[in-house]
């Protein structure tokens, strides 16, 4: 299962990864991220939250890719994971090597409390 989620005042694109996620559900979640990223401006962040990922199947990966690419090509400033179990990673940091410029902030968290708290620091300090 997968939500997504944009808080536009906060410039934040919430993707939330849980259960067993097929191929078909990370296909439709691409989908609708292209969807949903179609009046972003440059510069907005992600949190992908993988709390309640159980598994997620091989084939999901050609869609998690695209999502990388969509998000790359929007010129996404940060991504924030939070994934509490490192073996459940799901091959996210080979992709994000192939699939993100090397201006993308990639952080990754094991408590959502955390995470938050770093995209907030994030939010209130001044562009660099």
């Amino acid at each position: 299962m997968y939500a997504v989620e944009l808080d536009r005042s906060k410039r934040l694109l919430v993707i939330s990864a849980a259960q067993k996620v097929t191929a078909e559900e990370a296909k439709m979640v691409a989908q609708r991220i292209g969807e949903v990223l179609q009046d972003v401006a440059p510069g907005f962040r992600v949190l992908a939250d993988f709390r309640g990922l159980e598994s997620m199947d091989s084939a999901a990966a050609r869609h998690i890719a695209k999502i990388m690419d969509a998000l790359a090509e929007k010129d996404v400033a940060s991504v924030t994971r939070v994934m509490p179990d490192p073996r459940k990673d799901i091959g996210l940091n080979i992709l994000s090597q192939f699939h993100y410029g090397p201006d993308v902030t990639i952080t990754t968290f094991e408590t959502l409390a955390d995470a938050v708290q770093s995209i907030a620091a994030k939010a209130d300090s001044p562009p660099s």
